[in-house]
């Protein structure tokens, strides 16, 4: 039975917690934020002793993982903090609100390899819809070579937000605290299967405004961006949290063979006439359906390669790569 810790207890900690409290093989033994309310609520729900404090909370209960679902701004301290004491991390996206911050994180991994080996702390950055059925049929389709050459690609993530959203929990709507909005809190997931599906970015170009709820936010909340790979191909994106209901995330490709589209599964439409489906398993951890359906898998392959000698293969250095795709579109629309 391994145990488990979570620090951070907002929304996103609602699946967390479910996928620990379904597992057979997983205790949680402690629920810490520096919030009383929420702090209160998480050990009502849990009936696990609550902390303010995380060194306290990693003393006292000793957990196997701590899973980091605070805010942007306090990630890296909080996963430091854990690993510093011999304790493996999952985290939330994104890596860190600041490439600085994501920098000191992964010299910080890097360091902790080199000198303890097979025996240092892993740490998972939560880019869980790599493992969702149409990011792996895709990338085995891609790898295959059947679909042919990729002549473009386009990517978009619209949802919904009141202007309620912000006010709520205020950091969302403050740049030093998330470092960014729309691309920092809704499309880190998209920019990552971009850049996974598709090769390393190698320019950016883009801008990004405030339509809608610019006396409520100072971060964006709609985004364009043209993405050059470093095959050449080249991927447009657009981003708003403008609309007024949600639609599916969509990533779209022009192959040599095939048109393919990801939206709430995968088709591919062939040349020949011929066309495929992978449907997408359906969600069963809480949260908002728009957060994807692959916690669960990531959180227990996390689990489950815990005494392996090799670090976990998304890596805080494979979190900083849609890091760096959102912080350049930043600079490129200053």
């Amino acid at each position: 039975m391994k145990k488990a810790a979570i620090i951070g207890c907002g929304d996103v900690s609602a699946v967390h917690r479910q996928v620990i409290e379904d597992a057979e093989d997983i205790e949680l033994v402690g629920v810490c934020d520096t919030d009383p309310a929420a702090l209160a609520a998480a050990t009502a729900g849990t009936q696990v002793p609550g902390f303010a404090d995380l060194e306290e909370m990693l003393s006292q209960t000793r957990p196997d993982v701590l899973h980091v679902t605070t805010p942007h701004d306090a990630h890296v301290d909080a996963t430091l903090t854990a690993l510093a004491a011999g304790v493996s991390v999952i985290q939330e996206k994104p890596v860190a609100h600041e490439i600085d911050e994501a920098q000191r994180l992964v010299d910080a991994v890097a360091r902790m390899q080199a000198e303890q080996g097979a025996a240092a702390p892993k740490v998972a950055i939560c880019l869980q819809n790599r493992y969702n059925v149409s990011s792996v049929a895709l990338k085995e389709l891609l790898g295959s070579g059947r679909l042919g050459q990729v002549r473009g690609a386009y990517a978009t993530v619209a949802w919904s937000r009141s202007p309620g959203y912000y006010p709520a929990k205020p950091w969302r709507g403050q740049m030093a605290r998330s470092g960014g909005g729309l691309l920092m809190n809704q499309a880190p997931h998209t920019l990552d299967l971009i850049q996974w599906l598709l090769g390393e970015v190698t320019q950016v170009q883009g801008h990004v405004s405030t339509d809608k709820f610019s006396d409520v936010s100072e971060v964006e909340d709609t985004a364009t961006a043209r993405f050059t790979h470093a095959s050449g191909v080249t991927t447009c994106f657009y981003g708003t949290v403008n609309l007024s209901a949600h639609r599916p995330v969509e990533i779209e490709l022009d192959c040599e063979h095939a048109y393919v589209t990801l939206r709430d599964g995968l088709e591919v439409r062939w040349a020949d006439g011929r066309t495929e489906h992978w449907d997408e398993r359906r969600a069963t951890a809480a949260g908002r359906s728009y957060w994807g359906v692959s916690h669960e898998l990531l959180i227990h392959d996390f689990y489950s390669r815990l005494e392996d000698p090799e670090p976990f293969w998304i890596s805080p250095a494979e979190g900083m790569k849609c890091l760096r795709m959102a912080k350049a579109v930043y600079a490129a629309s200053s």
